[in-house]
């Protein structure tokens, strides 16, 4: 039977809750969605949500509602999915990169300076910086906000890792040290609506460009038409916008996970603790946790000390996964993918995020892995790395 490195928990309560919005009146569109918003917003600490039908989506009409368009640019961290990268294009906006930091595997507050600093005597400074919490870890947001201040960029969160985690005491998310942020309920996250993503924000007028992008661009607020309704079956189409909208079966199931995120979040740490000891005298490197933070913890990525082991990666995943032990790789560094070649990236222009790819292994990380499974998992990598 073979250990995935990352799945859904789904329970009795779940399933009634999704029963019940089936036996209800509304399936889309309907009272549970701004329920949802609320509930999320409350819980992090952020004065408005909009939730949409995935993380992607988010960023798209996160990017929009902050104004990146042609001629713009947008920078991120080539560790992470391509969507961080991609919603950029989606506007018609450019694409560059800012390499991590080795320890983190973060995007590196230093190496963006050093950017913004070339950027700036080229006079191409970015519009958009997108920090990416991989594996659930904050990036250095008081740094970040304080080059944005400097620099005069929007921040973007990518917190689609990182729900439940706190920064400086507070939740990620509340809004502290960017303009917006974003979180996926995609299965393998730390909680879901199957699909589904959401964007939360201190500002009242971002939140309404967004609320209005994700449906359409189609308005029935008399207060955002050009002229006074003619009748209660009026709308008017304002903006040119998308069909990202949340279901109310998928928010039913994302109300339900929510009253359990925090022990979701608690029990991950626990797995994380256990694996730091029982890894510990393996040629792996384990994630780095900064003392001041508390990690989401949706990964759990080791990285292969090939000249200890005598092993590469490949190597290591291979045996792995002929043992049932579902590992993955996060990520491929997104500016050597085929499409952003074809924009110029060549290998070597990041070589830290390159780096950690030749080395980096997602163990099963999710609440419902038990110890044993656990002890399996670390038996067999011990295997992998010394046979």
């Amino acid at each position: 039977m073979t250990i995935p490195y990352g799945r859904q928990d789904i329970t009795q309560t779940d399933i009634d809750a999704v029963v019940a919005t089936l036996q209800s009146d509304y399936l889309t569109q309907g009272p549970r969605v701004p329920d949802f918003e609320r509930a999320v917003a409350v819980h992090v600490g952020a004065a408005h949500a909009v939730a949409v039908n995935s993380a992607t989506s988010a960023l798209h009409i996160a990017c929009l509602a902050l104004g990146l368009g042609p001629g713009d640019w947008l920078w991120t961290s080539p560790i992470t999915f391509v969507a961080s990268a991609n919603c950029a294009l989606y506007c018609g906006a450019r694409v560059d990169f800012v390499d991590i930091d080795p320890r983190t595997c973060n995007l590196c507050p230093q190496a963006l300076e050093r950017k913004l600093q070339q950027a700036q005597r080229e006079g191409c400074l970015p519009k958009v910086v997108v920090p990416v919490h991989l594996c659930g870890q904050a990036c250095d947001m008081a740094a970040i906000h304080a080059l944005a201040q400097r620099y005069g960029f929007r921040v973007l969160e990518d917190a689609s890792h990182a729900i439940g985690g706190k920064y400086q005491g507070g939740y990620v998310g509340d809004g502290r040290y960017s303009d917006i942020t974003v979180f996926s309920f995609h299965p393998v996250k730390i909680i879901t609506t199957a699909e589904g993503g959401m964007a939360m924000t201190n500002d009242a007028g971002l939140v309404d460009r967004m609320a209005l992008l994700r449906s359409h661009g189609i308005t029935r607020e008399p207060a955002q038409m050009s002229h006074a309704p003619e009748g209660p079956w009026y709308y008017q189409q304002t903006e040119l916008g998308f069909n990202y909208r949340l279901t109310e079966l998928q928010t039913a199931l994302g109300l339900s996970q929510l009253n359990r995120l925090d022990e979701y979040v608690a029990r991950r740490h626990q797995l994380a603790r256990r694996y730091d000891v029982l890894l510990a005298p393996l040629p792996v490197t384990t994630p780095w946790q900064h003392p001041d933070q508390y990690s989401g913890l949706h990964l759990y990525v080791v990285r292969v000390d090939t000249a200890a082991s005598g092993r590469t990666r490949g190597q290591v995943f291979a045996a792995l996964h002929a043992r049932g032990i579902g590992v993955n790789v996060h990520y491929i560094p997104v500016h050597t993918q085929p499409y952003y070649q074809r924009l110029g990236f060549r290998p070597g222009d990041f070589p830290q995020a390159e780096r950690y790819y030749e080395e980096a292994i997602s163990l099963p990380m999710y609440a419902t892995l038990t110890e044993a499974q656990q002890d399996e998992v670390v038996a067999v990598l011990r295997d992998a790395l010394t046979e």
